[in-house]
């Protein structure tokens, strides 16, 4: 939702699902509105295609809702996390930083409405360098990840 440029060489898009839903909105010309979730690459987070120290840069913006309904606008858009969410988004930060180069810096979103931040910081054993708080509600939450390098 926050590309600038979805056709942009420098950046892969990945999404474990490629779909299309028309979704009502009253605000939209003929009152709906089209979903199109089209990735460069079909992936799933928990298990990432690529090498062992890949990128510079990772973006991590996973499904955040537990109690949304499969149905609902919010789930299309977001997607929905399942019953092991837990395991998945700390397998999430594992691939995440996996095929991060040494240095290299990790973009992380999260919305507070089921689970608290604090509670996510709790999967992963590294530590945000910053965050920043947004949205109507402040529920939306960027953190800057930086991973370790290697000792000279």
């Amino acid at each position: 939702m926050f590309w600038f440029d979805k056709e942009d060489e420098r950046a892969v898009f990945g999404d474990i699902r490629r779909e299309q839903h028309e979704l009502k909105d009253s605000s939209s010309k003929n009152g709906s509105r089209q979903l199109v979730i089209d990735p460069d690459q079909q992936l799933d987070f928990r298990d990432l295609p690529f090498s062992d120290e890949s990128f510079h840069l990772v973006i991590f913006d996973p499904p955040h809702l537990i109690n949304n309904g499969s149905s609902g606008w919010l789930a299309k858009k977001y997607g929905k996390l399942g019953r092991e969410w837990q395991d998945d988004i700390k397998a999430g930060f594992t691939e995440c930083f996996r095929v991060l180069k040494p240095f290299g810096t990790l973009v992380f979103k999260w919305n507070e409405t089921d689970v608290k931040v604090s509670e996510l910081l709790k999967l992963t054993d590294e530590k945000p360098l910053i965050g920043n708080r947004c949205g109507k509600r402040s529920q939306s939450h960027w953190l800057v990840f930086l991973k370790p390098g290697r000792e000279m």
